[in-house]
């Protein structure tokens, strides 16, 4: 269901309905057998100037919203409406223009970046296309992004196969910058890289954002990574979005039973420390059948009757929470969940 969003002006991205499904084809002939309901009707906004978290077990179609939200693969239902025009009914040249604001950031820094191009020329690719500057000045904007994500102009003359996971992650990252976006989506963006490399990345991105007033949809497995960067965070799971609070809230108080057990695996950097898991039973269900009801009703603790017959609807339960769970009735507003211990605070340096 979607979510009643107010459009104000501080919404720069709203997400209504968005469903993507992918077709399962057999037979000689090649014909449609089943779908994979990848996304299945997910909605949240994202605020000017914010850092929305995404995250959830590998396969809920995380990656999948922030590539249809772009137009990277077409969606198969909803509205997706930026600075308040709806870019799922742009025309081809319409959207041209308007990609320039919406960049993004890919997980595998080894595939993402062409090995036959020099990293000048994979930086200055999309000015090329929109046919921004000359020669000359690309290249003087390339030598300012490669000095603004922490390497060298000369490096623009370097290919991709002679820099590390690290080096590579922020050309990728430079050239995000290159078209000056309002928003990007970061897939994943250190979960490919060592430890000690993804503070520096995280670090880089952060002031990034405050410099040239950046919007990130960022897209993560790892809880303490979203914990560090995220204003506010959507949890998926299944295809479907089952929480969305403000980081504070959602860490101190999270109220889906799934949302629950992720912060319970959440590792406490003290080996003295110890503290209840919760820990789900059986596997994540088949996008290809879902079950009935609430789709995590096959593997929640505290499943009920009603879960396994009815959807539950995603919802405002709180101020600038919204849950999808039956737990939250509206008439069982002053319910309260067992309290989770939280884990101390990791800084990232």
């Amino acid at each position: 269901m979607a979510i009643d969003v107010n459009r104000s002006q501080k919404d720069l991205l709203v997400v209504e309905d968005l469903k993507k499904y992918f077709p399962v084809r057999s037979g000689l002939l090649q014909r449609v057998t089943a779908w994979v309901k990848a996304v299945d009707g997910v909605s949240f906004t994202i605020r000017e100037g914010e850092t929305f978290g995404l995250v959830g077990e590998s396969g809920c179609g995380k990656t999948t919203v922030g590539r249809t939200i772009l137009r990277l693969i077409p969606p198969t239902g909803g509205n997706v409406y930026f600075d308040g025009e709806e870019i799922f009914k742009m025309g081809r040249r319409e959207f041209k223009a308007m990609r320039r604001n919406m960049q993004i950031v890919f997980q595998d820094p080894y595939s993402s970046l062409d090995p036959r191009m020099p990293v000048g020329e994979i930086i200055a690719e999309g000015m090329a296309i929109h046919g921004i500057g000359t020669k000359q000045e690309r290249a003087e904007i390339i030598a300012q992004l490669l000095q603004k994500v922490g390497m060298n102009p000369y490096h623009a003359r370097r290919y991709p196969h002679e820099f590390s996971g690290g080096q590579r992650q922020r050309i990728g990252i430079a050239r995000a910058l290159a078209l000056q976006p309002k928003f990007i989506v970061c897939d994943e963006p250190v979960s490919a890289l060592d430890v000690s490399v993804q503070s520096a990345v995280l670090n880089l991105l952060r002031s990034l954002q405050r410099e040239f007033g950046l919007t990130y949809l960022f897209i993560a497995h790892n809880l303490s990574v979203v914990e560090h960067i995220s204003d506010r965070v959507g949890v998926m799971y299944l295809g479907k979005m089952v929480e969305v609070a403000d980081r504070e809230t959602l860490f101190r108080n999270p109220l889906h039973p799934y949302t629950q057990a992720l912060m319970s695996a959440i590792p406490i950097p003290d080996p003295k420390a110890k503290r209840e898991r919760i820990v789900l039973t059986g596997d994540v269900p088949s996008p290809l059948n879902p079950p009935k009801g609430c789709r995590f009703h096959p593997r929640c603790p505290r499943v009920m009757d009603v879960c396994k017959e009815v959807e539950p609807v995603f919802e405002q339960k709180h101020p600038d929470h919204w849950v999808a769970c039956h737990l939250y009735s509206p008439s069982e507003a002053t319910f309260q969940p067992p309290a989770v211990p939280q884990p101390q605070p990791i800084t990232l340096s």
